[in-house]
C-alpha cells in the first residue's frame, strides 16, 4: 500500500476507526465528512448491505482527506472488488488464508479478525503483524489482549466489537493496540435524522479520550 506511512500517521494522531454502514451513498458521504470534522479521517465501511460497496466508493471519490477501508470482507472476490472501487485497506471478521495472501500480494493492508491464540499464531505464520481482535468484549476484552500481547510480542491489534467511549481509554492504554474500531461513533438514529453534528461531537469526544491516553 503506497500510503502505508500516511495510514500509520493518521492512526497515531487519532487511533480510532469508525464503522460506517448503510445503503445511501449521499448519507455515507455526509457521515464521513462529519467524522472528518471531528478529527477522524480513517474509516471502515462495513459491507453488510447491498448498497455498502457503492457507499464506500462514493466516500473514496467525494472526499479528499479520508483513508477508506472495506470491512466485513468475507472472500477474495469481495476484497478484489472493494480494492477496485477504492478501498485502501481491508478488514475481515475472521482469518482466511486466501484473503490474507491476496491482500499481501496486492500490497494492501489487511486487518484479519482473530479472537484466540491459535488464530493469532496462524496470522503470524502467514506474515501478518497487525490483526483485528473481534468481537473484543465477548472475546475477553482488555485482559485477553494483555495475555495475547505478552505471548505475541510482535503483534499489534485493532479491537472492535463492544468498544465504546466508556472503555476506549482502557483499550488504548495497551501498547499493542494500534487503534480501536467502533460503531458507537455512527449512531443510526442520529444519522437517519440527519443530525450529523451529533456524529462530529462523538468523534471529537473520542479524539479527546485518545489524546488523554496517548498525549
Amino acid at each position: 500500500m503506497n500510503n502505508a506511512s500516511q495510514f500509520e500517521d493518521r492512526l497515531k494522531q487519532a487511533p480510532i476507526v469508525p464503522l460506517v454502514g448503510g445503503d445511501d451513498p449521499d448519507i455515507a458521504v455526509d457521515t464521513a465528512q462529519a467524522l472528518s470534522a471531528g478529527g477522524l479521517r480513517v474509516i471502515e465501511v462495513i459491507l453488510r448491505s447491498d448498497g455498502a460497496m457503492a457507499c464506500m466508493e462514493a466516500i473514496a471519490k467525494e472526499t479528499t482527506d479520508m483513508i477508506v477501508g472495506a470491512g466485513t470482507v468475507l472472500t477474495v472476490e469481495q476484497a478484489e472488488q472493494a480494492i477496485s472501487r477504492g478501498a485502501q485497506f481491508i478488514v475481515c471478521p475472521g482469518l482466511v488464508d486466501a484473503v490474507a495472501e491476496f491482500c499481501m500480494e496486492q500490497d494492501v493492508l489487511l486487518y484479519a479478525g482473530t479472537m484466540t491464540a491459535g488464530e493469532v499464531q496462524r496470522a503470524y505464520a502467514l506474515g501478518l503483524r497487525t490483526v483485528k481482535f473481534f468481537p473484543a468484549a465477548l472475546a475477553g476484552g482488555v485482559p485477553m489482549l494483555k495475555a495475547l500481547s505478552s505471548v505475541f510480542r510482535e503483534m499489534q491489534f485493532m479491537p472492535t466489537g463492544g468498544v465504546s467511549a466508556k472503555n476506549l481509554d482502557m483499550f488504548l492504554a495497551l501498547p499493542s493496540v494500534v487503534a480501536c474500531g467502533g460503531s458507537w461513533l455512527t449512531p443510526p438514529d442520529q444519522i437517519a435524522a440527519g443530525n450529523f453534528d451529533a456524529v462530529t461531537k462523538l468523534a471529537r469526544e473520542a479524539v479527546q479520550i485518545a489524546r488523554t491516553v496517548r498525549p
